[in-house]
């Protein structure tokens, strides 16, 4: 016991001393590796593509914490956005303007855009910048469910919005305050060369390097408090989405988003079409909560969603009660039009291609599950005494019609009656009915017994 003791006061002394030195040693080893003040200024470098969520919130949230946790000169949020979530979009706002590090938000590479709610985050930054032949505007409002809005709410949405543009849009001058109103109020949009000619943005620059020599002696206001940026010199530091953000950043795409609903839809389908396997039910179900999902996060068209559980619906129908395709036409077409209405905001459609692509997949898909299931029930039993029907027997002894004897069928011995006549031993009887579980025979002719009516399985 002693010797037992001793074992427990080493394992224990070594374990305390583990505790003790190794976050120590953690900590050393993460200042050395952590940049160094002498090095020169960090600047953080997120870069995001994909609709408007809270993935981009959570985003910047990060970068923003990296950036005071290592003292970094500023962040810079490489955007190309279609626009989203309008709540999504107000959280992302504040968070800028009550961020302790400047935030630049650089719509790049060429081509990009900052569409609906990436007008509001860009005009948000401390410094806006747009690469060559990006896009910025088209900010009007949809409902909160995707689809567009009545007149009376639309005006005063609008108004609102209009207001919110309109502060932030306010310390770059009178042009680009006119130009963000329009922007909500008429959809207005403009290129790398307008937006800069209005003020709506500070420069453009073509990559990164240009944007740091160009921020280089920038001024900016940050809480209130002007400040000047030094970035002649300054280390990028690429701070990337982590795994689950860019999986949910992925899933968080129109064609995605319609892609699992349409996969989970079928796996259910199949599951109820073919119970037991749990293989298509699983994964369908689970396609069908990250659809769910996504669509959350997009504010989906709820009229949109109603049509496409419509189209499951007629296409699980066409499975179970075949109608030779109608009721899966019928689901297709409804398919198409909830796809085209369910992501109502600009620039989050699903693209025409994938629409009906996924609705023919569909279509073929109900018709063979119909078609399959018409023939099941067409099909002859093949097990219980109807799968005995046809088959033919052999006699285990002589017995004559009004007697009961045995057969042997399928491996087992079963009592019979003779329809008419009588039989021998090893003689081949054909199976025709059955009064309770006592087979009704008949006799082969002897023409007949060479080929038999139904081989036994």
């Amino acid at each position: 016991m002693s010797r037992l003791h001793q074992l427990f006061r080493i394992f224990y002394l070594t374990s305390l001393l583990l505790g003790l030195t190794l976050p120590v040693a953690g900590e050393v080893l993460a200042a050395a590796t952590l940049p160094q003040a002498e090095e020169g200024p960090v600047v953080y470098v997120l870069d995001f593509k994909g609709a408007v969520t809270p993935v981009l919130h959570r985003y910047i949230e990060n970068g923003i914490q990296a950036a005071v946790a290592s003292d970094a000169e500023a962040i810079i949020l490489q955007l190309d956005t279609p626009g989203g979530s309008v709540d999504v979009t107000q959280r992302i706002v504040q968070t800028i303007l009550a961020s302790p590090v400047p935030i630049v938000v650089y719509v790049a590479p060429s081509g990009a855009r900052a569409g609906s709610a990436g007008t509001f985050i860009t005009l948000a930054a401390h410094v806006a910048v747009m690469a060559p032949g990006s896009s910025i505007g088209a900010a009007s409002p949809v409902g909160t469910g995707g689809e567009d809005v009545g007149e009376t709410l639309e005006a005063k949405i609008k108004n609102i919005l209009s207001a919110d543009i309109e502060n932030l849009a306010a310390r770059r001058g009178e042009k680009a305050v006119e130009w963000a109103i329009k922007a909500v109020q008429e959809a207005a949009a403009a290129t790398a060369d307008q937006a800069l000619e209005l003020g709506v943005i500070d420069f453009i620059a073509t990559d990164l390097d240009d944007l740091l020599r160009k921020l280089d002696g920038f001024q900016v206001t940050v809480q209130g408090t002007p400040r000047t940026l030094h970035t002649g010199d300054a280390r990028i530091m690429p701070l990337e989405l982590t795994p689950l953000q860019q999986f949910l950043n992925f899933i968080s795409n129109p064609s995605v988003a319609t892609i699992l609903l349409t996969v989970g839809s079928a796996g259910l389908i199949a599951e109820v079409w073919n119970p037991g396997t749990w293989v298509p039910g699983t994964i369908g179900a689970i396609c069908l909560l990250l659809g769910l999902y996504a669509l959350g996060q997009l504010d989906a068209n709820f009229a949109g969603l109603a049509l496409i559980v419509l189209a499951v619906i007629l296409f699980t129908a066409e499975a179970f009660t075949p109608t030779f395709g109608a009721l899966a036409l019928a689901g297709a077409i409804s398919f198409v039009l909830g796809a085209v209405l369910i992501f109502d905001t600009p620039g989050l459609r699903v693209p025409w291609p994938t629409i009906l692509a996924l609705a023919g997949g569909m279509l073929l898909f109900a018709v063979f599950a119909g078609g399959a299931a018409l023939a099941a029930q067409r099909r002859k039993p093949l097990t219980g005494m109807e799968g005995l029907m046809g088959l033919r027997a052999r006699a285990k002894e002589p017995f004559q019609a009004g007697e009961q004897g045995s057969v042997f069928v399928q491996g087992e011995w079963w009592s019979a009656e003779l329809e008419e006549g009588s039989v021998e031993a090893g003689e081949e009887v054909e199976i025709v009915g059955h009064r309770g579980y006592t087979l009704i025979v008949r006799k082969v002719a002897q023409t007949e017994a060479a080929t038999p009516a139904r081989t036994q399985p």
